[in-house]
């Protein structure tokens, strides 16, 4: 299992969302990133644990947990005309983007915010901090086990 953090914009698609979601799961799409789109392509796998970040908001951080409950496969807006995330270069026999499905799991009682994250000694090298607009990125197992030990005691 590997553990990874997942960027949206609250406006346009919340944790709350991802909560509230009818089929139980959610496909997460729209990367048109290539560097993710390879994680999402080639590392992202089933049952892997994922951060979701709220960024371009008020409080910008993590706000929760969700699992993935799909690996990665094309993305189906690429070759919808009337998607923003359309893509005239793809075709199925040659797909650019991919996405995964994702569950919801938790809603953390406040989000850490990245100043909190940034104050962190042990967190210093995450991808987070060191590439942040990168919108899926990969988190260590000691990473993982300190965000979620911060948002327990930051829920206090």
């Amino acid at each position: 299992m590997a553990y990874w953090l997942l960027k949206t914009e609250p406006d346009e698609y919340s944790i709350d969302d991802l909560r509230r979601e009818n089929r139980g799961f959610a496909v997460w799409d729209g990367i048109r990133n290539y560097q993710a789109r390879n994680l999402l392509r080639d590392q992202v796998a089933i049952d892997d644990e994922v951060l979701i970040y709220h960024s371009q908001c008020k409080i910008v951080g993590v706000v929760g947990r969700a699992v993935v409950v799909r690996a990665g496969y094309p993305d189906p807006a690429q070759f919808d005309p009337d998607s923003k995330y359309y893509d005239p270069k793809a075709s199925a026999d040659n797909p650019r983007w991919y996405c995964i499905d994702v569950a919801f799991n938790e809603t953390f009682p406040r989000p850490l915010s990245l100043a909190a994250i940034k104050r962190e000694p042990a967190l210093e090298d995450m991808v987070l901090l060191k590439q942040g607009r990168l919108s899926v990125q990969p988190v260590d197992p000691a990473e993982w086990r300190h965000i979620l030990q911060l948002a327990d005691s930051h829920a206090a």
